[in-house]
């Protein structure tokens, strides 16, 4: 095929890249001895991607970090962003912008009971400002005791030592302690590991109430005096792609609210439409203090993150006693970068005019469809499990004892579906023992016809590896 570019020397490119690019998450060491080249990327339009060979792939995984949620290619975003940093491209954030203020206004709609948004450039920035927040107000109110932050076995917030603090995935964590003092893990709820929990008796709304009661059990053990917030995604994402049981989460309200411990819940991963509504949460009928996000707010269009808090978080900080310490003394550079917000609010647009969340159930049920007539072929599919259009599908080497596919099978099958042309994401390099959830989170924009070529490629490649 006429691929949609022209590159002048790919191979003057490539060798550039090997010489100089520290990829993410990548040994070099391959690419170093020139046993294979680093992949490049050179252009994107709706799911699709060219890379600098002219070799098409259809992206299953949103740029493969889940962020890309309305596609490649959207010109009306970059229009926006341009139009916008020739007129005012930055000044800190201790002054104002039209698009900062717009899209606040415009994000706060679809959040009910939150109103104020502190702008960052970063996921892990975003849950930084969140632990900030939390550990500030618990010198203002409490003397400095109510400061430990609890988080959740297998969940992820980010990057920094602050963040992998409160990281639920132990080889992410590998070789970069010590931590910060204050974090306390909680169990897991993924009910398909239940057995493991000591829960194998119970299902459903059961097991989802006692799962959250062991957080009960973890405050009570640290003092509820000293626990000031609770950290969890909506649905666990590179930790499993586990969504919570039945019961899970009214229970984990109805213990925060009788502790007086701060809710914060980290959108990163499912914000702006992922599962099917606007936030994660709000499949599940929460109310929380704080809500972190980044990636899909902007589409990977410009950097940009949010820490938005309820007004009751908001007015711990404003203080008229004269105190110089007493306000949020906070700042991100970055958080003053205009095109963050112009593309949010084009972003969010594009979700609005073309009904894309009616599209991710839709398709939803479609790839859910899909995935469950795989797990009838393939005894290797232990559970398919997800919600919207971020969903996953665990591997087992034996169903009846859930015994974990060894990570290199899992990875072989990601790479041949690579090798047809298919990009998806798998579990990885995160939690020891359990590197098997096969993962796919395709665009908002997704049709039936690409829902069936990532589920076919899935197909053909467990069949190569596995037989």
């Amino acid at each position: 095929m006429t691929i949609p570019f022209q590159v002048n020397d790919p191979r003057a490119v490539i060798e550039a890249d090997r010489r100089h690019v520290w990829h993410h998450l990548s040994q070099h060491a391959p690419y170093l001895r020139s046993e294979i080249d680093p992949r490049i990327i050179v252009e994107g339009k709706g799911l699709k991607l060219w890379d600098i060979t002219g070799k098409e792939h259809l992206d299953a995984v949103s740029g493969g970090v889940w962020t890309v949620n309305v596609g490649y290619g959207r010109e009306r975003i970059a229009d926006a962003v341009r139009d916008q940093l020739v007129k005012m491209n930055f000044f800190g954030g201790t002054l104002g912008s039209i698009p900062g203020a717009r899209f606040a206004e415009r994000l706060v709609e679809k959040m009910p009971g939150l109103s104020r948004v502190y702008y960052a450039n970063s996921g892990s920035e975003a849950n930084e400002k969140a632990f900030k927040i939390v550990r500030q107000i618990a010198h203002k109110r409490y003397g400095g005791a109510k400061h430990k932050i609890l988080y959740r076995d297998r969940d992820y917030h980010g990057t920094t030592i602050g963040c992998l603090s409160a990281g639920g995935q132990q080889e992410r964590n590998a070789q970069y302690g010590p931590f910060a003092p204050g974090f306390v893990q909680v169990p897991h709820c993924l009910e398909y590991r239940k057995h493991e929990q000591g829960f194998g008796d119970l299902s459903g709304a059961d097991y989802g109430v006692a799962v959250a009661n062991e957080i009960e059990k973890v405050i009570l053990r640290e003092g509820p005096d000293t626990v000031g917030a609770l950290c969890l995604e909506p649905m666990t994402a590179g930790g499993g792609v586990i969504p919570p049981p039945e019961g899970y989460w009214d229970r984990v309200q109805e213990i925060c609210r009788q502790y007086d411990v701060l809710l914060h819940i980290d959108e990163v991963v499912c914000g702006l439409g992922r599962t099917g509504t606007w936030f994660g949460y709000q499949q599940y009928g929460v109310q929380p203090d704080i809500v972190t996000m980044a990636k899909g707010v902007a589409s990977g269009y410009a950097a940009i993150s949010c820490c938005v808090t309820t007004d009751a978080v908001f007015e711990m900080f404003r203080d008229d006693e004269g105190d110089l310490l007493n306000y949020f003394r906070d700042i991100s550079t970055f958080g003053g970068c205009t095109a963050g917000p112009a593309a949010a609010l084009e972003n969010m647009a594009i979700i609005e005019d073309e009904d894309l969340l009616a599209n991710v159930d839709k398709m939803s049920e479609r790839m859910m469809g899909n995935l469950h007539a795989l797990a009838d072929k393939h005894p290797a599919i232990g559970d398919v499990r997800g919600k919207g259009l971020f969903l996953g599908a665990e591997l087992v080497a034996d169903r009846q004892t859930k015994e974990v596919l060894p990570e290199p099978l899992v990875q072989a099958i990601v790479k041949d579906c690579m090798a047809q042309g298919v990009i998806i994401g798998a579990t990885n390099r995160s939690v020891p023992g359990y590197n098997n959830t096969l993962c796919f989170s395709p665009a908002l924009i997704a049709t039936a016809d690409d829902i069936d070529h990532i589920t076919d490629a899935v197909d053909r490649a467990m069949t190569r590896v596995l037989g």
